[in-house]
């Protein structure tokens, strides 16, 4: 697989990377097994860059991928996330940016990965009520002492990464990026590259609704985090049902999967953008990795950009509470 630099000081991985936040259970039921097939196919097809957060499952799901990546940790690039704090099932409940928290937390996401170092480091959401300075300055000191290479920030606004950017150099952003979650490109993509900062995009399948596979409520457990999320509520879902019957048609024409298309749309478009699909099951990691040989012209683009414009999704991608998180 094409290998693809996370900025300008970063990490070269393959061109599409791997989260693994519904190996948690969040979508539904957990297997283990199914899990642990899909991450290992993933590395035989040339996926490096592996994410996790000590906010899944309350740190389970960092064990999880560190047994697993533990025999061919030569082999990938991992990334963890710290700052949200969880309640005893697990769910956010609140963040915690302080630099006490910061070390305690790497302490802890490197003894349940059972690695000795952590790739990349991302601040998980920013603390309100701690200055960006004090946070990142923390993580600054992880990569002093050799417990991280580099840092990141998941999910904030321009002028807080500029603020982070100047205490440490960041390598990496991570925040939604698909066709239907565009907001990056108003103001997040100049400002990664004006400063050489990774542009890291999670959930590029718009969390199943971009794959085709989720059109109706009934079609996710009872358990499933998506029913708190707007885009997957009554009337919201059927209204997006429509466009994805339109994308599926475009994918026909150009003789790929509609995953294959979504992810093929952010790999063509943008030249610094990794994005990291989140299957679990190797039949979706192997759709999914071959998104990478789809071709699409400037002609593609632009009809693909001229049918999802900005706002064209029913619903916005959190709830109003969780959009303030990621807005700091």
């Amino acid at each position: 697989m094409e290998q693809r630099q996370i900025g300008k000081n970063g990490p070269s991985v393959g061109i599409l990377g791997m989260g693994t936040m519904a190996m948690a259970g969040w979508y539904g039921e957990r297997d283990d097994t199914a899990a642990a097939a899909a991450i290992n196919r993933a590395i035989d097809l040339g996926i490096t860059l592996f994410d996790t957060a000590d906010l899944y499952g309350g740190g389970e799901n960092e064990r999880f991928v560190g047994s697993v990546l533990g025999p061919r940790r030569d082999d990938i690039v991992s990334a963890t996330k710290w700052g949200h704090t969880w309640d005893e099932k697990g769910w956010p409940n609140g963040v915690n940016g302080r630099p006490e928290r910061c070390v305690e937390a790497c302490d802890d996401s490197l003894k349940r990965l059972g690695f000795d170092h952590i790739d990349l480091y991302y601040l998980h959401r920013v603390d309100p009520d701690v200055a960006i300075e004090e946070t990142i300055g923390a993580m600054a000191r992880l990569v002093e002492q050799g417990k991280v290479r580099w840092i990141g920030v998941s999910e904030t606004k321009a002028e807080t990464l500029r603020r982070a950017h100047a205490t440490h150099p960041v390598t990496a952003l991570q925040t939604e990026y698909s066709l239907w979650s565009r907001e990056p490109e108003d103001e997040l993509f100049g400002v990664c590259d004006e400063l050489g900062i990774g542009f890291v995009g999670y959930a590029p399948l718009g969390r199943g609704l971009l794959s085709g596979k989720v059109k109706k409520v009934d079609d996710m457990p009872e358990t499933d985090i998506r029913h708190n999320l707007p885009r997957y509520q009554e009337g919201n879902i059927e209204r997006n049902k429509e466009m994805i019957e339109k994308l599926e048609q475009m994918a026909a024409e150009k003789n790929c999967s509609l995953p294959q298309l979504a992810l093929a749309w952010i790999i063509c478009k943008q030249a610094n953008v990794v994005p990291i699909q989140g299957a679990d099951r190797v039949p979706f990691v192997e759709d999914n990795a071959a998104a990478v040989e789809v071709e699409l012209n400037d002609e593609d683009l632009a009809r693909l950009d001229a049918a999802n414009p900005e706002g064209v999704a029913a619903g916005g991608r959190y709830p109003d509470a969780w959009m303030d998180e990621v807005n700091r």
